[in-house]
């Protein structure tokens, strides 16, 4: 078996869930999902025994394009978050109701199918498609399916759009100039050409634009809150929880490795607009008085830390990197879901109309409070583990920019504590909060579980995405 069949799987699962008809196609779509971790978890075992779960064929002779998938640590360790998050994402959507619910959520699974294939992809030209099929079906979830106004949800979502395309063209200019130079567009082969320190920076910048955009770092993060709030919960966790992911997995895999000279020469400008990102989302989430869009200036300087630490260049800061991608998306897809079970039962996402929760949900005020303490990085949660990574990374390059970067922690804890109590406490509210039901109880349960045990336990990942980070480092310390 080989990674190629997971892409199958997910593939198929989209194609037989447009097909499925409406009343179908949200159980064809989690039964899929759950197919395709089941397929991760096997790919990892394998993995894990030393066997190869590569796939290279040859595709097109002129250009020169493979159809080449591999999985290391790295990426087996983003594909089983996206697997993972899927069915979740999906199993909370039980709750809501969709027009043609089979376009939905095939939607969905070619959006899911795209990503995989992003994390996977070994030959540039190949990766740059799955990148650009993925911004396909969320566009048309958020502006079918998404919240409040047409006209404005249509504004936000065509301007997330445009940027979005708009990067990734640098990209691709970027790809085609490399390919000119390697005569291949194979990871291998691009990390190889020898370019000046002209042309690396050219390249680096060329990756930036697209990353930057879909990270987002400032300046470049005017669309997120906005598609963020009108976009539906599904969209949203996919959103924050997965896509955003792509990027910082790309600043890793190919902007680091093809233009390493660049990185080092400049790594403190783009560290700098990293931690800036981390205050100006704090002080912008202090404000907000939409609970959604106080979520995505919080996810905006939590991603912003991550960042930071993949430019450090360091073992420890490209780890705190990885894990906190991983316990980000676990946390942010169960902040937004309860934002929506909110949204379900006062059908506004507004804060000043909420409070009170706490005296008619116990249940679930608990969980959302421990999801609150992870999302700040209370010790024993996941959070923790990759923010202190992160930091110490950020120390061994300076540690006044160490000392400037953990303020998240102290803003995060005052705006999310803040924002706690104004949602979920004070005095019993007019409006009806009815109990969580089992899937949405469920769904929570098993993402608290995760930031848990991870929390206590991160060996398993630690020691997935070490050797791949240290080969990657090989090669972008080998000039």
């Amino acid at each position: 078996m080989d990674v190629s069949l997971l892409l199958i799987i997910l593939l198929v699962g989209a194609i037989a869930t447009f097909l499925s008809g409406d009343k179908w196609a949200s159980k064809t779509a989690l039964v899929f999902s759950l197919a395709a971790f089941g397929a991760s978890l096997y790919l990892l075992s394998l993995y894990n025994a030393g066997q190869n779960i590569n796939f290279i064929a040859r595709w097109i002779s002129v250009p020169n394009i493979s159809l080449s998938f591999k999985a290391d640590g790295l990426a087996l360790a983003l594909v089983l978050l996206t697997t993972a998050l899927t069915p979740l994402i999906l199993f909370s959507s039980f709750g809501n109701s969709y027009d043609k619910s089979r376009n939905f959520y095939g939607l969905v699974m070619l959006m899911v199918f795209a990503m995989a294939g992003t994390f996977l992809s070994d030959d540039g030209f190949l990766y740059y498609i799955f990148w650009e099929i993925a911004l396909i079906p969320i566009y048309f979830i958020a502006l079918i399916w998404g919240n409040g106004n047409p006209q404005s949800r249509r504004k936000a979502v065509v301007k997330f759009f445009i940027y979005t395309f708009a990067g990734s063209l640098f990209m691709l200019v970027s790809f085609i100039y490399l390919y000119l130079r390697a005569g291949s567009f194979l990871w291998a082969d691009l990390t190889s050409v020898e370019l000046t320190a002209r042309e690396q920076f050219w390249i680096f910048l060329g990756f930036f634009m697209a990353y930057a955009i879909k990270i987002p770092l400032i300046p470049f993060h005017t669309w997120q809150a906005k598609v963020y709030q009108k976009a539906p919960a599904v969209g949203t966790m996919l959103l924050s929880g997965i896509m955003l992911k792509m990027a910082l997995y790309s600043i890793i895999r190919w902007q680091l490795p093809i233009a390493p000279v660049a990185a080092k020469e400049y790594m403190f400008y783009f560290i700098g607009l990293s931690v800036a990102g981390v205050i100006y989302g704090s002080i912008i989430a202090l404000k907000q008085k939409d609970l959604k869009k106080l979520l995505a200036y919080s996810s905006l300087a939590h991603v912003g830390l991550i960042a930071a630490g993949i430019y450090t260049l360091t073992l420890d800061g490209l780890r705190g990197a990885v894990l906190q991608m991983i316990s980000h998306g676990f946390v942010i897809v169960g902040l937004f879901f309860a934002a929506e079970i909110i949204s379900r039962r006062y059908n506004t996402t507004k804060i000043s109309e909420m409070g009170g929760i706490r005296i008619q949900s116990t249940k679930f005020t608990s969980m959302f409070m421990i999801l609150v303490l992870a999302s700040i990085s209370l010790p024993g949660t996941f959070n923790f583990i990759g923010e202190f990574a992160l930091l110490y990374g950020l120390t061994q390059v300076n540690i006044w920019v160490a000392i400037l970067a953990g303020t998240t922690i102290i803003l995060g804890a005052f705006y999310m504590l803040k924002m706690f109590q104004k949602v979920m406490l004070g005095k019993k509210n007019e409006k009806l909060f009815a109990d969580v039901n089992f899937n949405e109880g469920f769904s929570m349960v098993i993402i608290i579980a995760v930031l848990l045990f991870f929390g206590l336990y991160p060996k398993p990942i630690v020691d997935l995405i070490t050797p791949s980070l240290e080969q990657i480092l090989a090669v972008i310390n080998r000039i």
